[in-house]
């Protein structure tokens, strides 16, 4: 016999301290998501937790995200990116030096 399925999602369970967005951040522009997510304010554990954040509301979004709304998330994703790589070089050139 299978079981009955929740009508709860485990998703809506899941909570965490690592980051905290603003209200209605993903809703806005690509490059001011991914500003905000590279903050100190917003990601304590630096833009590797933002990353992490926006790419777990994509993965979730699922179908209830739109074509454009999914667009501009995948846009900040790559500005996120772009600017972990260069604080990752400048760590290294301060290493070296």
């Amino acid at each position: 016999m299978p079981a009955k399925r929740s009508k709860k999602r485990w998703v809506a369970k899941v909570t965490t301290d690592s980051t905290h967005p603003p209200r209605g951040l993903f809703t806005k522009k690509a490059s001011t998501i991914a500003r905000s997510l590279a903050s100190k304010s917003v990601s304590p554990k630096g833009p590797g937790s933002g990353m992490r954040m926006l790419t777990y509301l994509i993965n979730r979004g699922g179908r209830g995200l739109s074509a454009s709304r999914r667009a501009e998330l995948q846009r900040a994703k790559r500005l996120l990116s772009q600017r972990i790589v260069k604080q990752r070089a400048s760590q290294q050139k301060k290493r070296a030096a």
